[in-house]
């Protein structure tokens, strides 16, 4: 046989590829199988793709000389660069703006988006056309963020240069609190709302659009965020979302659809400002303070601009929308498509803004690019300097979004005090901007810096600082003693410890079992807590608490909040012996009590699940288009969780009884409020038929395959763990003669890791 090596035609490496089409351009997995739950998210943001996974940031930034630091940022605000020159010679407005876009997609639904990860720095937030040239802000602190390094993150760099740029144009901030950590991979896990990409026009898609700077060769969807019509009574913004339209941070300032509406886009502003946890006056705050700085950029038809970042060629090393016009930048800069200032002193901070907004009558016009904008009707009002041009005047500017605080009647009387308070507008901004800035972080004691505002903030949801020594082991083990013998049932007192500490979510670290919240308004009357039952746990944990602390001569104490967890653990262990398994459910004390005056409701009520698969909850009522068993991998998602540790404890929950309503679906057990893997034993067994027993295919019977007799009854989040591929293989090691034991252990340490998730006092 001839071993040589013979001649043969060159071979892409890649098997598969098509030629003339790119890697990955065809149909993958999700084209193919679109309902495919992708379980996967829950593995994202992996440590592996972390260069700094052993690096404790906390310590490095604390060793950062603060004072300097700002002081490196405010010299780099003022020194213009050729290569992007600042409008007006000072980088502060577009900074301002920067670091807006990077906290402004946070949302109170879900707690995700804002300015915690610096996300901003990945798609598909780097290529939205209402992002345009952030992309340059960013590469113009290169030389601050290659300069302290690690000691500081992306994110906090954008936040912090936010508050410098308005420091410098004259303006006093509420205070800085560092301690936002970098994340490493785009966010494939958040829901942006649909979006029509390569090429998909909106004829084809039946949505209304416009062309956009970034997708020349595309239509950008205006309308398809809201749900009805307006003139319709139920004309709502889709949930979760909270921006109006695609690709934006708010809502579109040439007003909804592009039509110049001032009254429709307050009705627009009104419920996305709402949807990032502002009311009205931080609203008209945010707005006015924000543009008191800067311009805006429309000098270029938008279908003349280059791609955005993520579509561009390599040669342009990250930079997108390359404008072909004169220089490209400076005078020629192009953005979103409007043209010019709101103020005749674009960087300095005075009440220009809303005295000229009233002062003067305005009409339509367009931008250079065709964009609807308005200018003062009277000859007499004041000009504004060109950016970037000696001796050039233009006349000012004004979106139709701004029009909107003029026309909307409770804007406007917010608008009218402010214009005649400027210590009190300057105030409103102030706090206005640091909630925006902080909104996603979490308790106020996640804060790192010299400049953290003293003030204990309502949407901080403030817990007092521990007071008293905590319990020890002794007490711990008589404590537990003590709650067992009380009558209280496993299942009550695992439901209770579940329905406190299961509103976490990580997103923006609110929620959890600290502060027992559980205990107070909103949510001791949510249906899926088991008002009467909790109330009943409660009410006997109060008196457990009241004897041991009498009893104490000293300062040492329990909490009800750390009384509420105790009880759950200690029905766990329980749980576990009565299923002839032995277990030690750890448990670390120091939580504290909160109280109403300390809570506030509305907010609060944006953590109540509209679906919660871990209790079999689901709320028809609310209109949720997406199915129960993906919005169950959301709340797995909020929760941190991996897989099998989202396996284990529905297998464990659904044992230990813990449907919100005592249904017994997905209670594939004779023995309830037994830690058994009977659960996984049932579903992956080939004993039975599994039935839908509604057209929804949301409720199953499960019948035995000889008798044809119904044994149990499930929903779509419990057969999801027998139907999924990956997570059926989870399933089967825990249904396994060999996984009881295996289960209850993971079962335990995935409950103590939800126990523990909002206790910043104990993990960074």
């Amino acid at each position: 046989m001839n071993n040589t090596p013979t001649a043969a035609p060159a071979q892409c490496p890649f098997r598969g590829t098509r030629v003339g089409g790119a890697l990955g351009s065809k149909p993958q997995t999700d084209d193919w199988w679109p309902n495919r739950l992708q379980v996967e998210l829950l593995h994202t943001q992996s440590s592996q793709a972390n260069p700094l996974r052993d690096f404790n940031y906390q310590e490095a930034f604390e060793k950062i000389d603060f004072e300097q630091l700002k002081s490196d940022i405010k010299a780099l605000l003022t020194d213009s660069k050729d290569w992007w020159p600042a409008d007006y010679g000072n980088y502060g407005p577009q900074m301002v703006r920067m670091a807006w876009h990077a906290a402004g997609t946070y949302r109170i639904a879900d707690g995700r988006g804002g300015a915690g990860q610096g996300m901003q720095r990945f798609a598909p937030l780097n290529s939205w056309w209402d992002n345009g040239n952030t992309d340059k802000s960013r590469r113009l602190l290169w030389p601050i963020k290659q300069q302290y390094g690690a000691a500081l993150s992306w994110a906090d760099l954008m936040a912090l240069t936010g508050n410098c740029a308005l420091e410098i144009m004259g303006f006093k901030t509420f205070g800085f609190g560092g301690g936002r950590i970098d994340a490493w991979e785009a966010d494939r896990s958040t829901y942006w709302g649909s979006e029509f990409w390569n090429g998909q026009s909106l004829e084809e898609s039946g949505e209304r659009g416009k062309q956009h700077a970034g997708h020349p060769d595309q239509m950008v969807t205006r309308e398809i965020r809201w749900v009805g019509k307006p003139d319709e009574e139920h004309y709502d913004l889709e949930n979760p979302l909270a921006a109006s339209h695609q690709a934006l941070i708010y809502v579109d300032p040439e007003g909804p659809n592009g039509e110049g509406d001032p009254a429709a886009s307050a009705r627009d502003i009104r419920e996305t400002f709402a949807r990032m946890g502002m009311n009205d006056e931080e609203t008209v705050a945010l707005i006015a303070g924000g543009h008191a700085f800067g311009k805006s950029h429309g000098m270029v038809e938008p279908d003349k601009i280059g791609p955005a970042p993520e579509a561009a060629p390599l040669q342009a090393m990250g930079l997108g929308w390359q404008n072909p016009k004169g220089t490209g930048f400076a005078q020629y800069t192009m953005t979103n498509g409007i043209e010019g200032s709101w103020t005749p002193d674009p960087t300095q901070w005075d009440n220009s803004y809303l005295e000229n907004l009233f002062k003067y009558d305005w009409e339509k016009t367009e931008s250079p690019a065709g964009s609807i904008q308005w200018q003062p009707s009277s000859p007499d009002a004041p000009k504004t300097p060109d950016a970037h041009q000696p001796n050039v005047e233009h006349s000012l500017m004004m979106m139709t979004s701004d029009l909107a605080l003029k026309v909307d009647p409770a804007y406007h009387e917010i608008c009218q005090r402010f214009v005649g308070d400027f210590d009190d507008f300057s105030d409103a901004f102030a706090r206005a901007w640091y909630k925006l800035m902080h909104r996603d972080m979490g308790p106020k004691a996640r804060y790192l810096g010299p400049e953290v505002a003293k003030e204990d903030l309502p949407w901080q949801d403030p817990i007092p600082a521990l007071d008293h020594d905590v319990v020890g082991d002794a007490d711990i083990d008589a404590l537990k003693h003590k709650i067992l013998e009380s009558g209280l049932s496993v299942s009550a007192l695992v439901s209770a410890a579940w329905a406190s500490a299961s509103t976490y979510r990580d997103t923006d670290k609110r929620g959890g079992a600290n502060g027992a919240r559980v205990g107070l308004d909103p949510q001791k009357d949510w249906e899926m807590n088991r008002p009467q039952e909790l109330g009943e746990v409660l009410s006997a944990l109060e008196q457990i608490q009241s004897d041991f602390n009498g009893a104490q001569s000293g300062s040492k104490k329990i909490s009800m909040a750390d009384l509420i967890v105790l009880g759950g653990c200690a029905a766990v262990e329980k749980a576990a012996q009565d299923a002839g398994v032995s277990v030690s459910v750890p448990f670390t004390p120091g939580r504290m009590d909160t109280t109403q005056e300390m809570t506030d409701v509305e907010s609060f009520n944006w953590l109540k699940p509209v679906s919660d698969g871990f209790r079999n909850y689901h709320n028809d009522a609310i209109g949720f288009k997406v199915k129960p068993e993906r919005i169950f991998l959301d709340r797995a998602h909020l929760l941190t969780l991996t897989a099998p540790e989202w396996t284990a404890l529905v297998g464990g929950l659904r044992a230990l009884d813990q449907n919100w309503d005592h249904s017994k679906h997905g209670v594939f057990t004779d023995r309830p409020g037994v830690l058994t893997n009977d659960f996984f034993r049932v579903l992956t067994s080939m004993d039975y038929e599994w039935k839908p027993a509604d057209d929804r295919e949301r409720l199953f019977e499960i019948c035995d395959r000889k008798s044809g007799e119904t044994k149990f009854t499930a929903t779509s989040c419990d057969l999801i763990f027998g139907s999924n591929a990956e997570l059926r293989q989870v399933a089967e090691v825990y249904g396994a003669d060999d996984g009881h034991e295996r289960m209850v252990k993971d079962f335990v340490a995935a409950w103590d890791k939800v126990m523990m998730l909002d206790r910043f006092d104990v993990h960074a």
